[in-house]
């Protein structure tokens, strides 16, 4: 499933190639746009057809279907990314962190109230960090704005 998967995706954008990128005349091979580019599809496309080979003529293993759920599977966490993003406008950059980082610690499996208070306080730490440290400019949640002024402008620099 994995080789048909890649091989069609790679076959796909090898398609695309003339429209997506440029042909300068005069220039060296190597310098083209096109050509590196090229080179990796192919590449790409290439070694896909050699796993899909492989995988037809080699036996059939239990256990493979297991494989492609755990793949499928952690697709799940990319989910939680999308979610924690389109999340953080509207809740804040601690709020968020700090429910994220411990749904995540209970999804993963962790029960203990210490461990789920580790969590909480790295997620502190982490913000903590960003915004006033590394001075990353996330954006302060619409929430932020129902707090009295002196709060509101604390949890805006700093959190």
């Amino acid at each position: 499933m994995f080789a048909w998967l890649i091989l069609a995706i790679s076959l796909y954008l090898l398609s695309q190639i003339v429209d997506q990128t440029a042909w300068r005349n005069g220039g060296k091979l190597f310098a083209q746009p096109r050509f590196w580019p090229a080179v990796s599809l192919g590449g790409m496309a290439i070694f896909a057809a050699f796993h899909l080979i492989g995988s037809a003529l080699s036996d059939r293993i239990d256990g493979r279907w297991k494989e492609v759920w755990l793949w499928i599977s952690s697709l799940e966490y990319a989910g939680w990314f999308i979610a924690y993003a389109l999340i953080v406008p509207d809740a804040g950059y601690l709020p968020t962190t700090v429910v994220f980082a411990v749904v995540l610690a209970l999804r993963a499996g962790y029960r203990k109230l210490s461990t789920l208070t580790i969590a909480a306080a790295s997620a502190v730490f982490i913000v903590i960090l960003f915004k006033t440290l590394l001075k990353v400019n996330v954006p302060s949640g619409l929430m932020y704005d129902s707090l009295p002024d002196g709060i509101r402008q604390i949890m805006l620099t700093y959190f």
